[in-house]
């Protein structure tokens, strides 16, 4: 079977009543086995809700108080994390189900935590791929996953609220471990996104290229252009840990000012026609309408 043909194994990590909650090391041990032999995990959380059960093959994992006999049947599995390996026990449903492997895949895609965002909307005004996008409430959500680019996790870097997660990431806690006082220091996220848009760096390539232009000018020379480019992004590769043939897409400095502006205005464009945004705006005054 292959990757295209049949339906996905939907695996659940159950920690509600009648189970016991894992800490917090098992946990992400487990979801991070699971995810990185390409099983799709959902875990719900009191108070949200998941997507609906659809025709696919369903397992739920967890600390299980008791499984009653009833509740298994050949579309929905139960496994005990005390008698069972996570991991072993999603192989054995697929093949049992016949449910199609994903393990040669590498899905790479952003993952809000809404519990840590803030909707500062940086993201979506440095993201170069149209990954973003704000829904009818004016919040920001991951509107076109397939367009993020393999092994990017620059999005990630200048979330001021390290809330941006990629499951596939090798380090944490962009992975989704625990946010630590000392991982934000160690991973440079807390990154003003005016300052990649504006400050130094691209004040220093605007003046390099004034002082460049009669240079280059008398002197055309593809090869020497190039590496010009490649020298500037080294300084964004280094800061960021983007990787290369990423970084050889970015446009100039002068795209992406004029892309975050457009960004902008869509976003202005959108609260204006937002009920949300009209409803939340005081009534006008009597000196308002001038009386």
């Amino acid at each position: 079977m292959s990757r295209t043909e049949g339906k996905n194994l939907r695996v659940v990590l159950y920690e509600g009543p009648g189970s016991t909650p894992l800490d917090d090391e098992s946990r992400y041990e487990t979801l991070s086995s699971l995810l990185n032999n390409g099983f799709e995990v959902s875990r719900p959380i009191e108070g949200q809700q998941v997507a609906p059960h659809d025709e696919s093959a369903l397992l739920v994992l967890g600390l299980l108080d008791d499984i009653p006999e009833s509740l298994n049947n050949e579309d929905v599995h139960f496994r005990n994390l005390d008698q069972v390996d996570a991991l072993d026990a999603a192989r054995e449903i697929r093949e049992k189900t016949g449910s199609r492997k994903l393990e040669a895949w590498k899905p790479w895609f952003p993952v809000i935590d809404f519990d840590r965002c803030t909707n500062c909307m940086q993201c979506l005004t440095f993201c170069l791929f149209d990954v973003y996008g704000v829904d009818d409430k004016q919040t920001i959500t991951v509107q076109n996953q397939d367009n993020c680019k393999t092994d990017c996790p620059a999005c990630s870097r200048v979330c001021p609220e390290v809330a941006i997660l990629f499951p596939k990431y090798g380090k944490g806690p962009i992975n989704g471990d625990v946010v630590r006082s000392e991982d934000i220091q160690r991973e440079a996220m807390k990154v003003d996104i005016t300052t990649l848009l504006g400050g130094d760096l691209y004040g220093s390539l605007r003046t390099r290229q004034r002082e460049a232009r009669k240079r280059f000018s008398t002197e055309r020379d593809e090869s020497k252009a190039l590496l010009e480019r490649k020298r500037c992004l080294g300084k964004l590769k280094a800061a960021l840990d983007i990787p290369e043939e990423v970084l050889m897409t970015l446009p100039s400095a002068e795209d992406i000012e004029d892309r975050a502006a457009r960004a902008k205005e869509k976003l202005a464009q959108r609260q204006a026609r937002s009920k949300t945004v009209q409803d939340s705006k005081p009534a006008p005054s009597e000196s308002d309408w001038g009386i």
